[in-house]
């Protein structure tokens, strides 16, 4: 990503120079998928692609907004003191409804900007574009307005953002990732206290792979949602026999009375995935601990295949990117990793692997499904900042 580029075409869209630079990353999920939301473990960490953030800072109340990703949408005009959901362009909901938020929890936004967004991160590929760049907008107006608010409450104004003003019933999980990424090393997240933990991921020999199905899933209109009112009904009904808050209180040994509990599989293949997830994740977390990588793989294995079999989350794309993964020479683990329903599937892969890896992979899939997937070499990032402007020429 070349920032000059990015500052060049702000001149061009906005005819003034922009002053500040702000960043937030994407983020992968190494395991524990679709706990966050059940109050279990994630396990994510930051990546170098990301949303930038060029702004100037106006002297009214006129919000303009544009974006290099879209750039047909031109300028989009808001004002701070109307900032409804926007119906007709979806993308600019995502700073728009931070805004709102921010000015609604009491905190004084009063001059407007022009911003311009670019992301690097493959749009709906399951990477957190949404987050990222809620968390951009977040860290863009603390900065310009010298809020007070701490990178936390700001996490979690973003998920609001996401809940209320966009719809998306999501966890916390990315937009934590998002704003509390920390280079080489990833995330270890209670979803339910929010208690966390770093933990390094030393790849001396190893790189991420990154593979996109190209294949478009929007998470509003997919099934996400079910699969969340799914584990909700089953809650409740495990609740009128032991006393816990979220599935994630659940552990694998009480599963044989759960299964009673519940008497019916499709409920129960649910709670065990989220279940038999949590546990991964706790192991995951103490094998990384120990630069144990190879245990690591072998639980990205199988979470991709409870992902599978028991959430029913992945489909013919992100099984044949995966399941072709995990016997390739060089490979370590592989598995889905966001929601589902297409997107992304990742691999960690040794070095010196990774081109015939790519290679056999793609024709592989493209063999398969009928068109070719896409493949992103990731490292471990920061999470959301500001940059400073000046010396700062390529990133991402």
């Amino acid at each position: 990503m070349n920032v000059y580029d990015l500052k060049q075409s702000f001149i061009s869209i906005f005819n003034e120079a922009p002053e500040r630079l702000f960043f937030a990353p994407g983020r992968i999920n190494l395991i524990g998928e679709h706990t966050d939301y059940n109050g279990g473990k994630v396990f994510p960490l930051a990546i170098t692609y990301g949303t930038y953030a060029y702004v100037r800072e106006r002297n009214d109340k006129k919000v303009r907004l544009a974006s290099t990703n879209f750039p047909q949408t031109g300028i989009i005009t808001a004002s701070l003191d109307q900032l409804e959901k926007n119906l007709e362009t979806e993308w600019v909901n995502y700073p728009l409804g931070v805004i709102y938020f921010l000015k609604e929890s009491g905190y004084k936004v009063e001059r407007g900007f022009d911003v311009l967004f670019e992301g690097n991160i493959p749009n709906g590929a399951g990477l957190s574009s949404s987050a990222s760049i809620e968390m951009a907008a977040g860290v863009m107006a603390k900065g310009l307005a010298g809020l007070s608010i701490s990178q936390i409450e700001l996490i979690k104004l973003c998920q609001r953002v996401e809940n209320e003003y966009i719809g998306v019933n999501s966890g916390i999980m990315d937009q934590f990732a998002i704003g509390m990424g920390r280079q080489g090393q990833a995330l270890w997240l209670d979803c339910d206290t929010l208690d966390f933990e770093y933990a390094p991921i030393e790849l001396e020999h190893e790189k991420i792979v990154i593979m996109n199905t190209n294949k478009r899933r929007e998470l509003a209109s997919s099934k996400y949602n079910e699969r969340r009112a799914e584990c909700e009904k089953a809650l409740k009904i495990i609740q009128k026999h032991t006393s816990v808050e979220s599935l994630g209180e659940l552990s694998v040994t009480q599963l044989s009375d759960v299964e009673t509990w519940l008497n019916d599989s499709l409920l129960y293949k649910r709670v065990k995935h989220v279940v038999t997830e949590n546990e991964r994740t706790k192991l995951a977390f103490v094998s990384l601990k120990a630069g144990d990588l190879e245990q690591v793989g072998q639980l990205m294995n199988a979470s991709h295949q409870s992902l599978k079999e028991d959430y029913e989350v992945t489909g013919e794309e992100l099984d044949t990117l995966a399941e072709f993964a995990q016997v390739q020479p060089g490979v370590i683990g592989s598995r889905m990793t966001g929601a589902g329903f297409g997107g992304c599937a990742i691999a960690i892969v040794k070095t010196d692997a990774v081109d015939e890896f790519i290679k056999q992979t793609r024709r592989h899939y493209q063999d398969r499904i009928g068109y070719g997937p896409d493949f992103y070499v990731a490292s471990v990032g920061d999470g959301a900042k500001e940059i400073a402007i000046e010396g700062v020429e390529q990133t991402g």
